[in-house]
C-alpha cells in the first residue's frame, strides 16, 4: 500500500539537544578532524567564536532525533524492512557552539508514489536558544514495494 500523500505537511514534535564541549570533542575525534576550534579550549576561547565550536556535520547528531518519530509514526505505516536511506543534505546558517541548545522540528515535505517505490522527504529546521536558524536538513527515504 503506498504512503498516503495526505501526510505532506505533517509536523512532528520538536526535540531539543544541549550541545556540550565533550560531545563536540568526541564527534571531532570520531571523524578524525583535529581542528583546534573543535578540541582545544584555550585556542577556541581566543578565536572569533570565543568557545569550542562544532564541525558542520555535527548536525547529524542533533538532527537525527527528528527521524525516529517519523519512522515510528503508526499513521504512516512505513515498512521498515523495505526502507533505505536515499540521501541527506544540509544547509548551514550559524556556527554551533558548546553551550548552545538546539531545537529541531521535523516536517514531511514531500511524498512521491512511484511504480515500485515510495519516496518520503523530511525537512528538519534547527534553531539555537536565541531562535536563530543554525541548520536545515533534508532527509530522503525510499520504501520499496
Amino acid at each position: 500500500m503506498p504512503i498516503d500523500t495526505k501526510f505532506i505537511g505533517k509536523e512532528y514534535p520538536s526535540y531539543t539537544y544541549d550541545v556540550s564541549k565533550d560531545k563536540i570533542k568526541e564527534y571531532a575525534k570520531a571523524i578524525k578532524n583535529l581542528d583546534p576550534h573543535y578540541l582545544d579550549e584555550a585556542f577556541a576561547k581566543k578565536s572569533t567564536y570565543g568557545a569550542i565550536i562544532a564541525p558542520p556535520t555535527f548536525a547529524v547528531v542533533f538532527a537525527a532525533f527528528l527521524i525516529e518519530p517519523v519512522f515510528m509514526d503508526k499513521d504512516l505505516n512505513l515498512n521498515m524492512m523495505m526502507l533505505v536511506h536515499g540521501e541527506q543534505e544540509f544547509e548551514f546558517f550559524e556556527v554551533i557552539k558548546a553551550g548552545d541548545s538546539i531545537t529541531t522540528t521535523g516536517t514531511i515535505k514531500d511524498i512521491k508514489n512511484k511504480e515500485k517505490l515510495d519516496v518520503i522527504t523530511v525537512e528538519g529546521i534547527s534553531k539555537n536558544q536565541h531562535g536563530r536558524n543554525v541548520c536545515r536538513g533534508i532527509y530522503t527515504f525510499v520504501v520499496r514495494k
